[in-house]
């Protein structure tokens, strides 16, 4: 399933500082949810 994502490891790393931290609900997959974010816009 990793073939799905848009972003490398590295990418993702320095990101992660921008994400809000999560309280108390978990949070979606980042990585995943900025995936599905750059494939709507590339069309």
């Amino acid at each position: 399933m990793s073939d799905l994502f848009w972003l490398t490891d590295d990418q993702m790393e320095r990101l992660r500082l921008f994400f809000p931290k999560s309280h108390g609900k978990p949070r979606a997959d980042d990585r995943r949810v900025l995936s599905g974010i750059i494939r709507r816009y590339e069309f």
